[in-house]
């Protein structure tokens, strides 16, 4: 699916260099236009109204609309690792799922609130946040499902998570948002909030290939409604160095999509797959293990780069 934006001249400023260096998939630049309302208007008004994010740290949306790529396990370890650092972290769980507030422990159906009521504007995003082994979380339930379809008749739908965050960022070093594995209006909010984004990848073919619809979004986004969106870099998970396949794509990635590969890569383990039903991240949950200590180290490496 693609992002509910407006068409624009592709002489438009904020256009990303990687459109140069990666295949066109042949897709019309933007779909589903009959369901968008006026937004031409809001966009000669963006540059005085917008809400900026005045905060110290930074917000990393981690994306990629293929599903099973650990986007909420990257998420969930790196918040760990930035957190035994001594880092103020918090979680935005914006996937339906609620794949994120399962894995620290939390039964969704039985919360009061989360991040669904936040952008209905039914409550703030401070009264909903959750704390759990030093990290700050705004959780998510199935509800959220149904404020995609509300979103889409508002006007300036896309800012509404910037706007919520916007009283909370500033005490945090880090902001995480977990998005759901599509590419539909909650995803290019997470986008228009985040100041980077962090691109989890299976190294496979299908999810080497999603990448590259991503990156068509990420200049929509940067076209439209954030102007200064970063793509920090990737994030190859599941690796297994043993095969020629995961080789070959992660030195395929840099050379065809044009950003870098963080290391080190994600080894796959089976203690990964373990941490959610324990409610732990596996730096908790295997501490040791080679997975573990993996996302320790891309954490600092994030910290470098931010």
């Amino acid at each position: 699916m693609r992002p509910l934006l407006v068409e624009a001249s592709s002489e438009g400023q904020g256009r990303s260099d990687l459109h140069r260096h990666r295949p066109t998939t042949g897709r019309p630049p933007f779909a589903s236009l009959d369901l968008l309302p006026t937004l031409l208007a809001v966009q000669n008004r963006r540059a005085s109204t917008s809400p900026t994010l005045d905060t110290v740290g930074a917000v990393i949306a981690v994306a990629n609309q293929k599903g099973g790529v650990a986007k909420t396990t990257t998420v969930h370890s790196l918040s760990a690792g930035l957190a035994e650092r001594g880092r103020r972290v918090l979680m935005v769980d914006l996937d339906p799922q609620a794949s994120l507030t399962f894995s620290t422990g939390i039964d969704s159906d039985t919360l009061d609130g989360s991040v669904h009521d936040v952008m209905l504007g039914r409550t703030k995003a401070a009264d909903v946040l959750i704390e759990r082994n030093e990290i700050s979380l705004l959780p998510s339930s199935i509800d959220l499902a149904g404020s995609e379809i509300h979103l889409l008749t508002k006007t300036g739908r896309e800012f509404v998570l910037r706007r919520s965050l916007k009283a909370l960022v500033d005490g945090y070093d880090y902001v995480f948002i977990d998005c759901a594995p599509s590419l539909g209006i909650l995803t290019v909010n997470a986008l228009t909030a985040a100041d980077h984004v962090l691109i989890p990848f299976q190294t496979e073919t299908l999810s080497h290939r999603a990448v590259g619809q991503l990156l068509e979004t990420i200049d929509d986004v940067r076209h439209y409604t954030n102007d200064e969106l970063v793509v920090l870099g990737g994030v190859a998970t599941m690796y297994d160095s043993r095969t020629r396949l995961g080789k070959q794509v992660l030195a395929d990635v840099e050379d065809i999509h044009g950003f870098a590969v963080l290391p080190p890569p994600i080894p796959r383990s089976v203690r990964v797959a373990e941490a959610p039903g324990k409610g732990k991240s596996v730096l908790e949950h295997a501490r040791r293990s080679k997975s573990a200590e993996a996302y320790r180290e891309l954490a600092g490496e994030i910290e470098k780069r931010t």
